[in-house]
């Protein structure tokens, strides 16, 4: 009897660790090599377009809010790095999603930050739901491929992750 328990909990717990529902520890429920789930970018110009019509483009979501402060140290490092050097390729594109914010409020942030890349408005977080848990932490990045793929994700700002994201578009471009 007590044999039985012990392997019915290490089948249990294998499973749960083998699940491909298990739950991303980051609040993310999308993974690498997932469709990137299509959702219409409105852009505070008032302008739209849809995630589908990017394809064959290098595309990087980054959500953000203004009351985030990881967001405000992560973004003049995307202004800089990535932005700034990839603005001008026509196969790349950097799309910031900023999570139950008015333009108002956006276009302040944005001008703060000192950042000139697209922000897009996510007015009511359906976007960002589509990408991570209702109540996860909003400061992360999704790269996706040209073929609509996503290849990168990351969460907060950390140096490391930052490097290997900026490589990540590097070899996407070439």
């Amino acid at each position: 009897m007590k044999k039985n328990l012990i392997l019915s909990v290490l089948i249990l717990v294998s499973f749960s660790f083998c699940s491909p529902n298990k739950k991303d520890d980051r609040g993310y429920i999308v993974k690498i090599g997932d469709k990137a789930p299509n959702f219409t970018i409105k852009y505070i110009d008032g302008k739209t377009t849809q995630l589908n019509d990017l394809k064959g483009k290098t595309v990087m979501l980054q959500f953000t809010a203004s009351w985030c402060g990881v967001c405000r140290k992560e973004m003049p490092f995307i202004e800089s790095d990535i932005w700034q050097k990839h603005k001008d390729k026509e196969d790349f594109i950097l799309i910031g999603i900023d999570l139950k914010e008015d333009i108002e409020t956006i276009e302040a942030f944005t001008a703060s930050t000192g950042i000139s890349y697209p922000v897009a408005l996510d007015e009511d977080g359906k976007i960002f739901e589509l990408y991570a848990e209702k109540d996860a932490g909003v400061t992360r990045n999704v790269l996706i491929d040209r073929e609509g793929k996503i290849v990168f994700l990351t969460r907060l700002y950390d140096e490391k992750e930052f490097e290997n994201l900026k490589q990540h578009i590097e070899k996407l471009l070439e």
